[in-house]
């Protein structure tokens, strides 16, 4: 067992988050770096976090994706979202290049966690243009939770979570740099990080500073699309002391994101999307309108062994603010403040005969503040704490795993009247005082079986809770950010969410493969709808389309295959396939599916090795990929909301190959090009899709980055 877990610890499939205890000890000190190919790790020897700790990925009755630390160096990508956007099942709702949103198989916003440096990340992820903070070339590998995983993680886990694994820690002894670059034809992307991290006698540090800049994109329809530019920066740094008894670390990160807002607005004879006088298309300055987001966490992570068992206590400070420049570089209009406690505490025992139990409470405390001159939603308080227990049993070819779990959580929000001119005439009042609790208890039941002994099977049943967030219950005003004015609900109940899953999985010499289905009931699913007057037109509040939160019953079905053939040990010929019917329950025709359903979605790649081992050149490779969205026809009608999408097909060409030097790696070496027919689409999930119509054409929206040239290089450093 121990080989394995130090074998995936060099592939890099799991982090220092994800492998068990006995990697930080000093005997994993002495391991000793050997080459891996991708097909040395096979489905039943990656490690994963589970209910209880590490386990492995094949005896875990909920479906999990990991990606692994190559795939991420070697995927082109504009955010770390879109860098784990072809997983099967998971999608993403995009706001023009620099902005994407988790989609876990058709849920996303407030029902996916992301977990970062251990702790969930707060921002203002119950917006549809806002981001997730973190900066993609500090994530070593990334495990997908799908399905309702609120036993660990509380309310909001509803869809699953997302866990962005940090760098395992070095050796003792050793200490090591690493220099990445790269760079996209297409919005003229350019990216680097520089990163440096060792281990002197169990203190332990890993720094990382990285920049982002792009241009605006464009397509083979809209040309330039002014508003899609963006800058990045981010600085991280982890500091600590490994121990016999455990392990004390401090992270500290910093963020900061400048993404233009895309209007869509266009000439009325050309079509052409407007452009201020004399701008430059390539100019990475920012332009009018723009948001700056600024994101402070300070993660203080403790473990201590007890035992062959172990009490780990987390707590966590994050600062988010956001705002947006309208008219002005120098004075914002939204401008929203929000500060977050994060804690968590939990104790794992050790086995106790075939059983393994965890129990613990975390949670999270927040306040947010309106510091501009708009507003969209009223400052609020929130506190929540959940109480949970969980427990695996390994039986023979059996394994059990499950648990319970009681959330609760108080939101206040303040109340704000506006006095316009300092006339009481004028007094209006914005939002109104009001206090909500929310109670809700979640729980898991699973098993995993090892029909054969490369055959598998997974039934997992779970409940989910999820609390309405600030923006459901009490929105009230224009968000520039997606050309709409939102009015909230504080009548809506909290989500209830019961799921079942199945599985297979499959591996040998030659094939793996993998197939997930579920089926998820949804009480008081909570989405927003275009309001209509009694004429059919739509209402108009402040110049823009209005929108109001309400809720209903909802269905979801579907599930994903992936097949890897590999004939040839240099040879892989890998598909997976990805739906989901997102039906809801009682309505009418026009209102029958859910709001930003993915389309079914066709992922094929054949991968050829080149080169292994050589003198020179490893894992030389060469692969030729294809991304086929099928039409969408099943769209949320209601208000003419949303329309359907027609299918596309993108073919994508990748290659690369390590680079050596008296046998170590030198330097990593990436090319790609991305939709190389330059087609023009519009994913369904693409919020440009519903800007105004280009009358000169006809055609609505803004149209998906055209054809991409992506060069990319890794230059690893031993010290």
């Amino acid at each position: 067992m121990k080989t394995i877990y130090k074998s995936l610890l060099l592939m890099g499939v799991c982090s220092s988050a994800t492998v068990p205890s006995m990697a930080m000890t000093e005997e994993a000190d002495s391991t000793h770096h050997q080459p891996l190919t991708e097909t040395n790790v096979k489905l039943n020897e990656v490690v994963v976090t589970g209910l209880t700790g590490q386990q492995k990925l094949v005896t875990s009755a909920s479906p999990i994706s990991v990606v692994s630390p190559k795939q991420l160096e070697s995927q082109p990508s504009t955010n770390i979202i879109d860098a784990i956007s072809r997983q099967p099942g998971v999608s993403q709702i995009t706001t023009g290049s620099g902005i994407s949103k988790p989609v876990i198989r058709g849920m996303g916003y407030n029902r996916v966690v992301v977990v970062n440096d251990g702790i969930r990340q707060e921002g203002q992820q119950w917006g549809d243009e806002h981001g997730v903070e973190i900066d993609a070339a500090s994530v070593h590998s990334v495990e997908i939770l799908k399905g309702p995983a609120s036993l660990m993680y509380g309310s909001d886990a509803l869809a699953g979570v997302i866990v962005f694994n940090s760098a395992p820690v070095l050796p003792m002894g050793e200490m090591g740099a690493n220099v990445m670059s790269g760079y996209q034809s297409n919005n003229g992307l350019f990216d680097y990080s520089l990163n440096f991290a060792g281990n002197k006698q169990g203190f332990v540090w890993n720094s990382r500073y990285s920049g982002k800049m792009a241009h605006a994109y464009k397509n083979r329809y809209d040309g330039y699309v002014y508003g899609s530019a963006y800058r990045e920066q981010s600085f991280t740094q982890m500091l600590g002391w490994n121990h016999n008894g455990g392990h004390t670390h401090l992270t500290l990160d910093y963020y900061h994101f400048t993404p233009g807002i895309v209007e869509g607005e266009r000439d009325e004879e050309t079509g052409n999307l407007a452009m201020p006088d004399g701008f430059n298309p390539k100019s990475y300055g920012r332009s009018l309108p723009f948001q700056q987001i600024h994101h402070y966490k300070a993660v203080l992570d403790n473990m201590w062994y007890v035992g062959e068992g172990n009490i780990k206590l987390l707590a966590a400070y994050q600062q988010n603010r956001r705002q947006e420049f309208e008219e002005s570089r120098d004075e914002c209009g939204l401008d929203l403040m929000l500060h977050t406690v994060n804690y968590d505490l939990h104790y794992t025992s050790p086995m106790l005969g075939a059983w393994k139990i965890a129990t613990g409470i975390n949670g999270m405390w927040q306040e947010s503040v309106n510091k501009g001159s708009e507003f969209l939603i009223p400052d609020y308080r929130l506190f929540d704490y959940g109480l949970f227990a969980t427990a695996t049993c390994s039986i023979n070819k059996m394994n059990l795993s499950g648990g319970v779990r009681y959330d609760h959580r108080h939101l206040h929000g303040d109340a704000l009247v506006e006095d316009n001119d300092n006339d009481n005439a004028d007094r209006v009042e914005r939002f109104k005082n009001f206090s909500r609790g929310f109670d809700g208890f979640s729980g898991s039941l699973g098993m995993a079986y090892e029909l054969l002994p490369n055959l598998n099977f997974k039934a997992n049943v779970s409940c989910g809770f999820r609390a309405p967030n600030i923006s459901e219950l009490a929105s009230n005003g224009e968000h520039e950010g997606t050309q709409r004015y939102e009015i909230g609900n504080t009548a809506l109940k909290p989500e209830q969410s019961c799921q079942l899953d199945l599985g297979f999985d499959y591996t040998s010499q030659i094939v793996s493969a993998q197939l997930s289905l579920f089926a998820n009931r949804i009480s008081n699913y909570i989405f927003s709808t275009r309001l209509v007057d009694s004429n059919g037109n739509n209402v108009i509040t402040d110049g823009s389309d209005t929108y109001k939160f309400t809720s209903g019953d909802a269905r979801l079905m579907g599930g994903e295959v992936y097949v890897d053939v590999h004939p040839l040990e240099r040879l892989h010929i890998g598909n997976s396939f990805s739906y989901v019917n997102a039906v809801q329950l009682h309505q009418q025709s026009d209102a029958k599916y859910l709001p930003f359903t993915p389309a079914p979605r066709w992922l094929g790649d054949v991968r050829y090795e080149i080169m292994c081992d050589g003198r020179t050149f490893d894992h030389m490779y060469v692969k030729l990929a294809v991304d086929c969205n099928l039409r969408q026809n099943h769209y949320y009608a209601a208000g003419g909301t949303e329309t359907s999408t027609p299918s596309y097909t993108l073919l994508n060409l990748y290659a690369g190959t390590d680079i050596k030097s008296h046998g170590r790696r030198i330097a990593s070496v990436y090319a790609s090009c991305e939709n190389i027919t330059n087609r023009a689409y519009q994913n369904h999930l693409s919020r440009l899709k519903y800007f105004d119509v280009n009358k000169a054409t006809g055609r609505m929206g803004v149209f998906n980055m055209g054809r991409n040239f992506t060069v990319k290089v890794v230059v690893p450093i031993s010290l």
